[in-house]
């Protein structure tokens, strides 16, 4: 169905959806971290600091940065791992047997592109092999940007408690090195791995009915890659 038939909102009911509620958690974040600092500040007689102050800091930082390399990180190995991963049964993968990068027919690429095909996957060479992986490529990239994002306000935050522990701040590379940076670090990531390991096996038993990233509820449990 066309976009024009149905509207712009209700087209991108979904991405609007999501990036409201981005907006309104960023802001809940804000607010809820600015009061936790105000309470700290208060209990050891320091005065107050702005809700600017607050978000433009090293502290605020590293929090959102953690939690999006950590998303980007997941999205990133998962795209690359179902490719030659399969769970048998699960929505979230492929069949048994279609380990791979498939055909350029079942791809639709190059001359077997149909003419609503987007024009890269038509023209071959660089252009369609960069295309066939833009996806995972963008993930990928996105992860790297936010994790030095993430390293670099964490390093600040780090040095900050060096500082008023009256020790000697240390180097961004000597960070890397530091146990702070790797807790940090694991601690998101693994909750990840948890998340996306758990969808995939409980979609091959649990149903949503309605829902794409669920099997038709009739569905048996050992038919892999349906969705409803």
């Amino acid at each position: 169905m066309s976009e024009a038939r149905y509207g712009f909102l209700r087209a991108n009911a979904l991405s609007l959806a999501f990036g409201a509620l981005f907006l309104v958690t960023l802001v809940g974040q804000a607010i809820s971290g600015a009061a936790d600092v105000n309470a700290q500040q208060v209990a050891n007689g320091l005065p107050p600091v702005s809700l600017l102050d607050y978000v433009t800091s090293s502290s605020f930082g590293v929090d959102v940065m953690e939690n999006w390399q950590s998303e980007y990180l997941q999205f990133f190995l998962y795209t690359f791992a179902t490719v030659w991963l399969v769970q048998r049964g699960s929505s979230e993968s492929k069949e048994p047997g279609k380990e791979g990068t498939e055909s350029a027919r079942e791809q639709r690429m190059g001359p077997h592109a149909q003419h609503d095909s987007p024009a890269w996957a038509r023209t071959g060479g660089w252009r369609t092999a960069l295309f066939s992986r833009s996806l995972g490529l963008v993930m990928g990239g996105l992860f790297l940007l936010t994790w030095v994002a993430s390293s670099i306000a964490g390093w600040a935050a780090f040095n900050s408690e060096q500082l008023a522990d009256r020790q000697d701040p240390v180097g961004w590379v000597g960070y890397l090195g530091e146990a702070d940076f790797w807790n940090r670090s694991f601690q998101n990531w693994q909750s990840e791995m948890l998340a996306v390991g758990s969808m995939a096996v409980f979609s091959v038993y649990l149903r949503q009915r309605g829902s794409p990233e669920s099997k038709p509820v009739g569905t048996a449990h050992a038919d892999t890659g349906q969705t409803g």
